[in-house]
């Protein structure tokens, strides 16, 4: 898997989110996440209030949205259609969660975009990190946004590094990635289209397309 496999246009469908527009003349996708904020802010300004509510500082919320009165919603926020917030759901600010996502029980996000249908339903942590058209990820999965040495996170694909000038970088999942249960994508993961990953996994580079990620040494083409 090179670096032309890790493409926006490559990873996501632009027509499963609110932020296509953020997408747009961006080769990959983490030279989005310093533009989340900003986008947001422009974004929300512009939202029918037909359809969506100012619940808070720089926070909008889809009418049609569910919002558990235990969660907390920091903004920059906006929240789409007919999406499920659930108790305890912590959102940091700078989040996109698309519609009919399902943030569940006790789950962070923090500067992160989720497609329409993503699912991070319960114990999740996604920081720094953007989730695909009906990506999943499995209870007690996070993606770790962080390097223990604090250096600048790399792309690594195919023996090659990819710099990608930030410190907190967290992982990428293409559209209809299923994460099994207590997995860790470590900073800069990239995961193709349509791959699965086993429960416990410890992941770091890059995954291709079509694949199941059973262990470091042991990627597997779908059948």
């Amino acid at each position: 898997m090179g670096i032309s496999d890790v493409t926006v246009d490559s990873l996501f469908d632009l027509e499963q989110t609110i932020a296509a527009d953020l997408f747009k003349g961006q080769a990959y996708p983490w030279k989005v996440l310093p533009l989340i904020k900003d986008y947001i802010m422009a974004l929300g300004s512009q939202l029918s209030f037909d359809e969506y509510e100012l619940a808070g500082d720089n926070v909008w919320i889809a009418k049609s949205a569910t919002v558990a009165p235990t969660a907390t919603i920091q903004g920059p926020a906006i929240i789409c259609k007919d999406a499920e917030i659930r108790h305890c759901a912590f959102i940091r600010g700078n989040a996109i969660v698309g519609e009919h996502c399902v943030v569940g029980n006790s789950t962070e996000l923090k500067n992160v975009i989720l497609f329409n249908y993503v699912q991070v339903p319960h114990y999740n942590y996604v920081g720094d990190s953007i989730l695909g058209y009906r990506s999943h990820m499995g209870a007690g999965s996070i993606t770790s946004n962080v390097k223990s040495d604090k250096t600048l996170v790399s792309i690594k694909c195919d023996g090659k590094n990819t710099q990608t000038g930030l410190k907190k970088v967290g992982a990428f999942l293409g559209d209809y990635v299923e994460v099994g249960c207590n997995s860790v994508l470590n900073p800069g993961t990239v995961i193709g289209r349509n791959s699965n990953v086993y429960p416990l996994s410890s992941v770091r580079g890059c995954i291709p397309a079509n694949s199941i990620y059973k262990k470091a040494s042991e990627v597997v083409n779908k059948k």
